[in-house]
């Protein structure tokens, strides 16, 4: 395998595990005014991404070095192209991660709700703008012979982009809710598994609908045909294995293919670019590929004797962090919450 393909495999593995991670905690914000009817209810909520929403962030920045490293021409088209809504990201993880922080320094009432409801805002733009993202990553997007976007904001609001974000948002919803039913205290986790049986079924909807545009709107499907594999046919069945799942209370399981389903999907849509990284739509020639858009053979060489040294301990130091905190909540551990 190539030093390209190499670090496509690495760049894709740290968005599956963004996305997983970060996935529930995105959910688990959404719902926190939603569950959380007291305010030591809502604390009780945060206290089960407490201890590991911060950590679940670095999954991004570090595929966002790595993607700057390995394919700077690729991150350059990206950021620009998408530069608005990456913004809007970016403010919305700095303004989560503020209302999260902030909202215990100050008892009233009111400071309270106004940052949980910034929680909210800032856990329901990220999935909508990834979303956005992967459906135009798979439709392509104007670039011209020089690598240049040369669209608009509004060139990224397509209805194929739109039904991906609305299914992003709600499979993240889903995630989210199957992991308060696994970490929050029993009477909270009750609630959230009422709402993942009424978000299941509106996720499950979105996630085909987004299956059924992309054989009209993405431009793999020209290329795969009506069969676009095991992986995504895996990831669908994933989908529909919750509906199965929730009705017998099979918490861990049912939390398990949520997760399994975001991982095959997002393996799913690097299988659909390789060896492409961002599809013109103007001209498949002046696509970006994992070749013209990557650095120097001996700038990857050296990063993957980095990477293969590092992310070992990066690994088991986060599974170690799981680990301790593995417990389901309690009302007493909510106090700094």
């Amino acid at each position: 395998m190539s030093l390209p393909a190499i670090w496509f495999v690495l760049i894709a593995v740290l968005f599956v595990g963004y996305f997983v991670l970060e996935g529930f905690d995105y959910g688990v914000g959404m719902l926190v005014p939603w569950i959380g009817r007291t305010d030591q209810e809502r604390r009780a909520i945060i206290a089960t991404i407490g201890p590991v929403w911060d950590a679940n962030e670095v999954w991004l920045i570090t595929a966002g070095g790595a993607l700057f490293a390995a394919f700077p021409n690729w991150y350059a088209t990206l950021f620009s192209g998408f530069y608005l809504g990456l913004a809007l990201l970016l403010a919305a993880l700095i303004l989560r991660g503020v209302a999260l922080e902030f909202r215990s320094k100050d008892a009233r009432p009111e400071w309270r709700t106004r940052w949980d409801a910034m929680i909210v805002v800032g856990s329901i733009i990220p999935p909508i703008v990834w979303g956005l993202a992967m459906g135009n990553l798979l439709h392509g997007v104007p670039i011209n012979q020089h690598m240049d976007y040369v669209g608009n904001f509004l060139t990224l609001l397509n209805p194929y982009a739109i039904v991906g974000a609305l299914a992003t948002l709600l499979l993240f919803l889903l995630h989210g809710a199957l992991y308060l039913d696994l970490k929050a205290p029993e009477e909270l986790a009750e609630r959230a598994h009422k709402v993942a049986y009424q978000a299941g079924r509106w996720a499950t909807l979105m996630y085909f609908a987004f299956v059924a545009m992309s054989y009209l709107y993405a431009n793999f499907a020209h290329t795969l045909g009506v069969d676009p594999g095991p992986i995504p046919v895996l990831a669908g069945a994933s989908i529909i294995a919750v509906r199965f799942l929730l009705p017998g209370r099979h918490r861990e399981w049912a939390f398990f293919t949520t997760a399994l389903a975001i991982v095959l999907s997002t393996i799913s849509v690097f299988l659909a670019l390789f060896p492409r990284v961002m599809i013109s739509s103007l001209n498949p020639r002046w696509s970006l590929t994992i070749y013209n858009a990557a650095s120097n053979t001996y700038s990857l060489r050296v990063m993957t004797i980095v990477a293969v040294t590092v992310l070992p301990f990066v690994l088991a130091y986060q599974a170690w962090t799981y680990w301790v905190f593995r417990q389901r909540v309690s009302f007493k551990d909510t106090w700094h919450y």
